[in-house]
Protein backbone atom coordinates (compact mmCIF):
# COMPACT_ATOMS: atom_id res chain seq x y z
CA UNK A 1 0.00 0.00 0.00
CA UNK A 2 2.54 2.72 0.53
CA UNK A 3 4.06 1.98 -2.89
CA UNK A 4 1.06 3.15 -4.03
CA UNK A 5 0.96 6.23 -2.06
CA UNK A 6 3.84 7.57 -3.52
CA UNK A 7 1.95 8.92 -6.62
CA UNK A 8 2.69 12.28 -8.33
CA UNK A 9 0.50 13.52 -10.94
CA UNK A 10 1.58 16.69 -13.52
CA UNK A 11 -1.26 19.26 -14.17
CA UNK A 12 -0.63 20.52 -17.10
CA UNK A 13 -3.64 22.80 -17.63
CA UNK A 14 -3.09 24.67 -14.42
CA UNK A 15 0.94 24.68 -15.39
CA UNK A 16 2.65 27.77 -16.03
CA UNK A 17 6.38 26.37 -16.31
CA UNK A 18 8.62 28.67 -17.69
CA UNK A 19 10.72 26.48 -19.74
CA UNK A 20 7.25 25.46 -21.33
CA UNK A 21 4.79 27.42 -23.06
CA UNK A 22 4.71 30.46 -20.66
CA UNK A 23 1.25 31.46 -19.10
CA UNK A 24 0.37 34.97 -17.95
CA UNK A 25 -1.05 34.90 -14.76
CA UNK A 26 -3.93 36.96 -16.75
CA UNK A 27 -4.90 33.94 -18.55
CA UNK A 28 -5.43 31.39 -15.64
CA UNK A 29 -7.95 31.07 -13.69
CA UNK A 30 -6.70 30.83 -9.92
CA UNK A 31 -9.40 29.39 -7.59
CA UNK A 32 -9.11 32.61 -5.20
CA UNK A 33 -7.88 36.70 -5.73
CA UNK A 34 -5.20 36.46 -3.42
CA UNK A 35 -3.58 33.32 -5.32
CA UNK A 36 -3.58 36.04 -8.21
CA UNK A 37 -2.26 38.85 -6.39
CA UNK A 38 0.72 36.26 -5.13
CA UNK A 39 1.70 36.32 -8.77
CA UNK A 40 2.16 39.61 -8.68
CA UNK A 41 4.39 39.76 -5.53
CA UNK A 42 6.47 36.60 -7.85
CA UNK A 43 6.67 38.69 -10.43
CA UNK A 44 7.84 41.86 -9.18
CA UNK A 45 10.59 39.87 -7.30
CA UNK A 46 11.58 38.35 -10.49
CA UNK A 47 10.92 34.83 -8.93
CA UNK A 48 9.75 32.35 -11.48
CA UNK A 49 6.53 30.19 -10.27
CA UNK A 50 4.38 27.14 -11.54
CA UNK A 51 0.84 27.32 -10.50
CA UNK A 52 -0.83 24.01 -9.26
CA UNK A 53 1.76 22.12 -11.55
CA UNK A 54 1.50 18.83 -9.31
CA UNK A 55 -1.16 16.64 -6.87
CA UNK A 56 0.35 14.47 -4.38
CA UNK A 57 -1.60 11.44 -3.68
CA UNK A 58 -1.86 11.19 -0.17
CA UNK A 59 -4.47 8.19 0.62
CA UNK A 60 -6.52 5.85 -1.53
CA UNK A 61 -9.83 4.11 -1.12
CA UNK A 62 -10.27 0.09 -0.59
CA UNK A 63 -10.41 0.02 -4.32
CA UNK A 64 -6.84 1.61 -4.78
CA UNK A 65 -8.28 4.87 -6.03
CA UNK A 66 -6.94 7.88 -5.01
CA UNK A 67 -8.91 9.44 -2.22
CA UNK A 68 -6.77 11.93 -0.57
CA UNK A 69 -4.97 14.04 -2.80
CA UNK A 70 -2.93 17.42 -2.50
CA UNK A 71 -2.02 20.20 -4.90
CA UNK A 72 -0.28 22.94 -3.56
CA UNK A 73 -1.17 26.37 -5.13
CA UNK A 74 2.41 27.36 -6.48
CA UNK A 75 6.03 25.24 -7.27
CA UNK A 76 9.09 28.05 -7.10
CA UNK A 77 11.64 25.88 -9.16
CA UNK A 78 14.57 27.72 -8.32
CA UNK A 79 14.05 27.23 -4.38
CA UNK A 80 12.82 23.84 -5.25
CA UNK A 81 9.73 24.88 -2.57
CA UNK A 82 5.79 24.52 -2.75
CA UNK A 83 3.71 27.05 -1.43
CA UNK A 84 0.11 26.43 -0.11
CA UNK A 85 -1.74 29.90 0.41
CA UNK A 86 -4.69 30.00 3.28
CA UNK A 87 -6.25 33.18 3.42
CA UNK A 88 -10.24 31.63 4.33
CA UNK A 89 -11.44 30.10 7.16
CA UNK A 90 -9.87 28.27 10.20
CA UNK A 91 -11.66 24.95 9.03
CA UNK A 92 -9.67 24.85 5.88
CA UNK A 93 -6.29 25.66 7.57
CA UNK A 94 -6.87 22.99 10.03
CA UNK A 95 -7.75 20.79 6.98
CA UNK A 96 -4.33 21.85 4.69
CA UNK A 97 -2.24 21.65 8.11
CA UNK A 98 -3.39 18.21 8.32
CA UNK A 99 -2.79 17.23 4.64
CA UNK A 100 0.68 19.21 4.62
CA UNK A 101 1.81 17.00 7.44
CA UNK A 102 0.72 13.74 5.35
CA UNK A 103 2.30 14.95 2.34
CA UNK A 104 5.94 15.64 4.41
CA UNK A 105 5.47 11.99 6.10
CA UNK A 106 5.01 10.34 2.68
CA UNK A 107 7.01 12.60 0.78
CA UNK A 108 9.75 13.80 2.82
CA UNK A 109 11.83 15.33 0.10
CA UNK A 110 9.33 17.77 -1.12
CA UNK A 111 9.71 21.06 0.38
CA UNK A 112 6.47 22.87 0.96
CA UNK A 113 5.18 25.64 3.39
CA UNK A 114 1.89 27.12 4.53
CA UNK A 115 1.79 30.65 3.89
CA UNK A 116 -1.32 31.29 6.34
CA UNK A 117 -3.32 34.84 5.93
CA UNK A 118 -1.03 36.85 8.68
CA UNK A 119 2.22 35.86 6.56
CA UNK A 120 0.31 36.51 2.84
CA UNK A 121 -0.68 40.20 4.42
CA UNK A 122 2.81 41.16 5.31
CA UNK A 123 3.52 39.96 1.96
CA UNK A 124 1.20 42.16 0.23
CA UNK A 125 2.09 44.85 2.70
CA UNK A 126 5.39 44.71 1.67
CA UNK A 127 4.83 44.78 -1.90
CA UNK A 128 2.53 47.33 -2.04
CA UNK A 129 4.74 49.64 -0.18
CA UNK A 130 7.54 49.28 -2.94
Amino acid sequence: MVKNLLKIRDNPNKNNRLDKKFKNAENIKFAHKSEKEFTKILDFYRIKWEYEPKTFTLGFDKKDNPEVCFTPDFYLPEYDLYIELTTLNQKLVTKKNRKIKKLRKLYPEINVKLFYKKDYNSLLFKYLNK
